[in-house]
């Protein structure tokens, strides 16, 4: 395929894409993919998780700003291009019952209407490939869900030219994956290597929260190799500096045991207007031969 090969990525926040296939996204970089992060909201109800950063007032104050140039800095790492849709973050509630979610929030939107932006995005970039989560979201938040909906949605009518008539040239993307980064396989093989080497492992607890729930596991279908953009991917997520506590659990594993036990970022294929065989190890494969 002689055309350059692009790549769209549809998160709900910013970090989320340092945190969900960035290592295969800095691979695709490398490679001369064009590569597009979509991030639905601006992240304004986020959490500071960050235990150095907690009670900073300005922080406190200007979250939006001082989230966005998180994302500059993450973006720039990664070498990939970033743009908003420009709804406004959701929120994790919290209690029982659940409060409701605040009015004008991303996940009240209209789905249908919501999709518009995305389906402009798609045309204007005319992506290949499409990477979102799944409908639970990779957890349930209702910014994760909310963006799972409007990409299905979006995914299909961006090729169809009676659908959103007024936002753009029709454009039909390849392929569709959702992130499965965090999975049980990937999670039970660094928690065994870590004890084999008489490691603390970090994963513990979320094992015993998968067993606990009896989370249904989801079908991998496509593997990644991009070990050598681990160190990226990492870089990329402590830009994120409110989100992420640099001493925490995220770094505890040993990069060469990382590289070692599992040097791939999974997927899940969840649509294809390409014929492909699986596994895979390419989110491009079908593609870069037709």
């Amino acid at each position: 395929m002689t055309e350059q090969l692009r790549l769209m990525a549809v998160h709900a926040h910013p970090d989320d894409e340092s945190s969900k296939g960035a290592a295969t996204m800095a691979k695709y970089v490398s490679e001369g993919v064009d590569v597009l992060v979509v991030t639905c909201t601006g992240g304004e109800r986020g959490s500071i998780l960050n235990p150095r950063l907690q009670g900073d007032a300005y922080i406190e104050e200007h979250i939006h700003e001082v989230r966005a140039k998180e994302m500059a800095e993450a973006r720039q790492i990664l070498g990939v291009k970033q743009e908003w849709l420009g709804f406004v973050d959701s929120g994790l509630p919290e209690g029982d019952p659940l409060p409701p979610l605040p009015e004008g929030c991303f996940a009240l939107q209209d789905v249908e209407e919501a999709a518009e932006r995305l389906v402009r995005k798609i045309r204007a970039f005319r992506p290949h490939v499409v990477t979102t989560y799944d409908e639970n979201g990779g957890y349930p938040h209702p910014d994760h869900i909310m963006t799972h909906r409007i990409t299905m949605v979006a995914f299909d009518a961006a090729g169809d030219p009676d659908r959103y008539p007024d936002s753009g040239e029709p454009w039909q993307p390849l392929k569709l994956y959702y992130n499965q980064g965090f999975n049980r396989p990937r999670t039970l093989a660094l928690h065994e290597a870590m004890l084999e080497r008489g490691l603390e492992s970090p994963y513990g607890e979320w094992l015993k929260r998968w067993e606990e729930f009896q989370r249904a596991e989801r079908t991998l279908t496509t593997y990644v190799p991009c070990a050598e953009f681990f160190e990226v991917r990492d870089k990329a997520l402590i830009a994120h500096a409110t989100q992420i506590d640099p001493d925490g659990g995220w770094f505890k594993v040993p990069m060469e045991v990382q590289k070692e036990v599992w040097p791939t970022e999974e997927y899940e294929l969840a649509k294809s207007l390409v014929d492909t065989s699986l596994p895979e190890d390419d989110l491009f494969a079908g593609i870069r031969d037709n």
